[in-house]
């Protein structure tokens, strides 16, 4: 019986290494929705100008190629969809870019938000 717990213990392990944990540490726009949608891939976008992609910093020129390649290691690529998590006060410009990439690239789009308080 030990050894089925020391498997399940090094199997917790082991996921918690290999997941991509992205932190979201900016102020989100806020929303009456209630619809919580899945992401694989995730942009972030800062006032500031800064864009991550997956908690990697990424130039937008490249952001483009980077999601494509993405697209191309991913099993389903399918049902890929694309989480914009854009600061409260970041310009709608840049985030109807990345949403024109995704179009571009026939991947779904949404736009983070938080619940109301």
């Amino acid at each position: 019986m030990s050894s089925l717990t020391d498997i399940i213990f090094l199997l917790l392990i082991f996921f918690m290494l290999t997941s991509s944990m992205v932190q979201i540490n900016i102020t989100l726009p806020t929303s009456d929705s209630k619809t919580v949608a899945p992401s694989d891939l995730i942009v972030m976008m800062t006032r500031d100008g800064n864009l991550t992609f997956n908690g990697k910093k990424i130039a937008k020129s490249g952001l483009k190629s980077k999601i494509k390649s993405e697209l191309n290691t991913m099993s389903n690529k399918e049902n890929a969809s694309i989480s914009i998590v854009a600061e409260v006060g970041v310009p709608w410009k840049k985030i109807n870019d990345v949403i024109v990439i995704a179009s571009q690239l026939r991947v779904k789009a949404h736009i983070a938000t938080q619940p109301r308080k």
